[in-house]
């Protein structure tokens, strides 16, 4: 069975679609079909366009496709990156999410390997909390949770988090941090195939 990959982030500056798009395109390499999907911007246009980085941003990625129901039932495997405000995600992905109630009450959500991601201002700004309150979320889901674990000498090279990679705003895209995210993401390919 081939695997149907959506990879859903939200990104305010960039980092977020950076760590995304590393992991479609190391998820491509792994034989996946790729969908790169981002959650809509729910801030007002007018404060978007106040602040020039935010605005850019946007600019930059007009052309990803805006992430539906559709596209999750298409799906037989996630993988969500989105940074975290204050301990959570960020409310542009759980804006989103919230609109999954008829999706899940078919069961359209269940038995699918997800794998989730996260961002913050500072090396213990809570990205840890914010993807395993999004696991919570999964288990809802009936989904299957996917983390990358201690499983391979990379998750250690980038600071040891064992539920999914995050990375600190405005530190570089090394090759440590390339080598993490992919391995996630292989994992999350590797494991949804098992699960067929």
């Amino acid at each position: 069975m081939s695997v149907r990959l959506a990879v859903v982030y939200y990104s305010t500056y960039g980092t977020n679609y950076q760590m995304a798009s590393i992991a479609a395109e190391a998820a491509k390499a792994a034989g996946a079909e790729v969908r790169l999907l981002k959650a809509a911007e729910t801030a007002p246009a007018q404060v978007v366009a106040g602040q020039e980085a935010w605005k850019a941003q946007a600019d930059k990625t007009a052309d990803i496709p805006v992430v539906t129901a559709a596209d999750m039932e298409w799906a037989n495997a996630y993988l969500f990156s989105c940074p975290t405000r204050f301990g959570v995600m960020a409310s542009q992905m759980r804006a989103f999410i919230d609109t999954l109630g008829g999706v899940w009450a078919k069961g359209g959500l269940a038995n699918k390997a997800v794998s989730a991601m996260s961002s913050a201002q500072n090396t213990h700004g809570g990205q840890e909390a914010t993807i395993l309150s999004f696991y919570a979320t999964v288990c809802h889901w009936g989904s299957i949770v996917v983390a990358p674990g201690f499983t391979d000498p990379s998750i250690f090279k980038v600071g040891g988090n064992p539920y999914g990679y995050s990375h600190t705003q405005g530190a570089p895209f090394t090759d440590d941090v390339k080598a993490a995210i992919g391995y996630q993401a292989r994992r999350l390919v590797q494991f949804a195939e098992k699960l067929g």
